[in-house]
């Protein structure tokens, strides 16, 4: 394998991000913008912790200045231009990928697994369940009630309703209509599926290099274990990637300083070469889920930035907050800030700031305070409060 072309870290750094529409100035707006994203990105992750504005709002905020939440809903619910289903994790993806998911939606659970031993005990409650909706229309899981004295258990026990609900839509026999302040509304797929969109299953080289794909214009470029984890159903694809390695589709490259070796799209080569290394003077908080910094060991190997995500550990063990956004300025990663909005004061709070670098100078601040300005504005607050946040910091900040 030819491994002589390199690239210093800060081109790599820059390449990246420009690939994750995260360093670039050409303007993303509207709906327009919001489709471009999704479509580049390949899937936005949902995630349900609001103590900000969710997650797939926040990644679509910091790519599109005047983001509306409802362009994500009319792409869904209206143009049917995206849909729901498992990527990285629960995610918005693009319509147009749909045919390629079909298989993980046809493919047989484990007997032993959750969902194929709760399949086997309750198909008759599967059955019940889908001929209400064929009957009714779309419906929510709380259109359907509980049983009465169950037995609880996990965050796993739904309520039977709620669980054939989603196997239902695992196996894609439903799919997600809507959503109504954040219920999903789910409908028979037949009815949803615009009639123009692709329902061939590809056979398994054409999938498994799609998501190879897939993975590299989204990332720029990818260790293999960046390439398997981008989109999580996608499998193990290392067999496919040696293969476009071999028919020259795809190209190694080493990035100086770190060991692995990183692919990618031959057709980029062109592009990496002429990268501005710069960087966007903007400051943008990025969700913990966003794509950029989800592959938590790629983002330590190529930023030298160790983040992980801290509501899931006690409150004593955290270091930087229960919910902190990486803080990306010009290229590099160079802290943390840890917001909360209270919606019912309208004020958006900060509970800690931390940053990595004590030489960022007024060129920072200024963009520190337009971004906090802005956040507070998408947040539809009037105030911010800095709660617990280093004086040399705090006398910088305008609020």
């Amino acid at each position: 394998m030819n491994r002589s072309f390199r690239i210093d870290p800060v081109t790599a750094r820059a390449f990246v991000l420009k690939k994750q529409l995260l360093n670039t100035t050409s303007k993303l707006s509207a709906k327009s913008g919001v489709m471009k994203t999704i479509d580049t990105l390949g899937y936005i992750q949902i995630d349900t912790i609001n103590v900000i504005e969710r997650s797939h709002h926040i990644v679509l905020f910091t790519r599109s200045s005047d983001y509306d939440r409802k362009f994500l809903h009319t792409l869904q619910a209206k143009e049917k231009k995206i849909f729901e289903y498992w990527a990285h994790a629960a995610s918005f993806i693009p319509m147009s990928d749909y045919r390629f998911y079909i298989r993980k939606m046809r493919e047989k659970p484990k007997e032993d697994s959750w969902f194929g031993m709760w399949t086997k005990k309750h198909r008759g409650i599967l059955k019940k369940t889908k001929a209400r909706i064929e009957k009714e229309g779309p419906l929510c899981a709380s259109d359907f009630a509980d049983i009465k004295n169950r037995k609880r258990g996990s965050w796993w026990d739904w309520k039977p309703a709620k669980a054939a609900l989603e196997i239902l839509f695992w196996r894609g026999e439903l799919m997600i209509k809507e959503r109504k302040k954040f219920q999903r509304v789910y409908d028979l797929t037949e009815r949803i599926l615009p009639d123009d969109v692709n329902t061939t299953m590809p056979d398994i080289d054409e999938e498994k290099k799609f998501f190879v794909r897939r993975a590299l214009n989204a990332l720029g470029i990818a260790t293999l274990q960046d390439i398997n984890r981008y989109i999580g159903i996608s499998g193990r694809l290392n067999k496919w990637v040696h293969e476009m390695i071999q028919t020259g589709e795809v190209s190694e490259i080493m990035v100086d300083g770190l060991e692995k070796p990183y692919c990618i799209l031959s057709s980029e080569i062109s592009k990496i070469k002429r990268t501005d290394n710069k960087g966007v003077h903007r400051v943008i908080f990025l969700s913990p889920f966003d794509n950029a910094i989800i592959l938590r060991e790629r983002t330590s190997a190529l930023f030298d930035f160790t983040y992980s995500l801290e509501c899931y550990v006690p409150r004593s063990k955290r270091k930087y907050g229960y919910f902190s956004l990486p803080i990306l300025w010009r290229n590099k990663l160079v802290g943390m800030i840890d917001p909360k909005a209270d919606r019912k004061s309208k004020t958006l709070l900060i509970n800690s700031i931390h940053l990595g670098d004590d030489k960022l100078g007024k060129t920072f601040y200024d963009a520190l305070n337009v971004s906090l300005g802005n956040f507070c504005k998408f947040h539809e607050c009037t105030n911010i409060d800095l709660y617990d946040v280093p004086e040399k910091i705090r006398k910088k900040i305008i609020v």
